[in-house]
């Protein structure tokens, strides 16, 4: 039978909900917990395990003790061997690195992994290509282009592997950015190496692409331009985060949050930053409309690095609510010339899907699907 290693990173992407953009180091941890974040790493590792149990019985587990892969294995009903000591307190990369080491120890056919960037470069530093990986996304950052597109997406490519179906893996990129310079506004993001992946580009999410080309300000100022002019009297306007954005806020006269989300209202600047906690507070009971760009080159518009915009407040803004900009060359780079979704809230991932108009410039509208 083939051998799977399972290993949650529980505190993975829980700095993203409020606005802490990243969630490396005990501080990080610490502050997003007081601010009520709560750990959603786990929650994603058992959408993935949820494709494995039609064939729980053709693979062993190997698998942490606790929420680093035991508790979510036992709530979906999947047996699994224990290794290793019980967690007194946080986990730290420490037990990441010691579960990735046990594994290949133990000749795992495969590791199957929940966590974002720096959880993939702990995985990376320790066994290298030696062992094929499937990343679950749960991180706030991601720019590796090793992770899964979906949790669902993780467990069918997991299954696919185990079962035979995809026989061969490819090298896929492992990136990670430097946090504190990501919370000042900058983004430095660095290649750290490969990690071994099963070979099935539908499922995976590629490498992040950024930034823009600089004959590109004539289609940003156009999408400046027609978002504002469309604005409304009382209408909340909830800006989202990069490059593509920020342009609105410029127009406006007001400072952004490169990085974050800012909400504006009579044009003028409600709040800066804001976590998902303060979107609720101030959507409740009025109208509002979300304006977001998806990621370049990897096409996602919610649930990469601006998880303040959770399912819950897309459900109470209203999925017709939201709003998409992008410039041509943006929308050249996506995969399949398509959008992306995963708040993990299922149902509002159904409803966001199907065809959606994007502005791409003043006068200039497109229409692409969000698969």
């Amino acid at each position: 039978m083939k051998k799977l290693g399972f290993i949650v990173n529980p505190y993975a992407g829980i700095g993203g909900s409020v606005a802490l953009k990243g969630s490396d180091g005990d501080e990080i941890v610490e502050k997003a917990l007081s601010l009520g974040a709560v750990q959603k790493a786990p929650e994603r590792a058992k959408i993935a395990l949820k494709e494995l149990l039609a064939i729980k019985d053709e693979f062993e587990m190997i698998t942490c003790p606790g929420d680093m892969g035991e508790n979510e294995a036992k709530e979906m009903g999947i047996d699994a061997e224990v290794i290793g000591a019980a967690h007194d307190g946080r986990t730290k990369a420490e037990d990441t690195y010691a579960a990735a080491k046990a594994m290949g120890e133990r000749n795992v056919d495969l590791i199957l992994f929940a966590g974002g960037d720096g959880t993939a470069r702990d995985i990376y530093d320790t066994i290298g290509t030696a062992i094929p990986v499937v990343g679950i996304p749960a991180g706030t950052k991601m720019h590796s282009g090793i992770y899964a597109a979906s949790p669902v997406a993780a467990g069918k490519l997991c299954s696919m592997y185990l079962t035979g179906i995809i026989g061969r893996t490819t090298e896929l990129e492992v990136m990670d950015i430097d946090e504190e310079a990501f919370r000042e506004g900058q983004v430095k993001a660095k290649l750290y190496g490969a990690l071994k992946v099963p070979n099935a580009p539908n499922l995976t999410q590629g490498m992040k692409s950024g930034g823009h080309a600089k004959d590109e300000s004539i289609y940003l100022d156009g999408i400046a331009e027609a978002v504002v002019s469309s604005m409304e009297d009382d209408v909340l306007y909830i800006i989202g985060s990069g490059t593509t954005c920020k342009p609105i806020m410029d127009r406006l006269g007001l400072e952004d949050t490169l990085l974050g989300v800012d909400v504006v209202c009579n044009k003028k600047l409600v709040a800066s930053d804001v976590t998902e906690k303060q979107l609720k507070e101030l959507i409740e009971g009025r109208k509002a409309i979300i304006y977001v760009t998806p990621i370049g080159g990897q096409g996602y518009i919610f649930g990469r690095g601006n998880q303040q915009l959770s399912g819950d407040v897309i459900r109470i803004v209203g999925v017709e609510n939201v709003k998409i900009v992008a410039t041509p060359t943006k929308l050249q780079s996506l995969p399949n010339h398509q959008m992306r979704v995963v708040t993990v809230v299922v149902e509002v991932d159904e409803m966001l899907k199907g065809p959606k108009r994007v502005v791409s410039s003043k006068s200039e509208i497109s229409i692409l699907d969000i698969a």
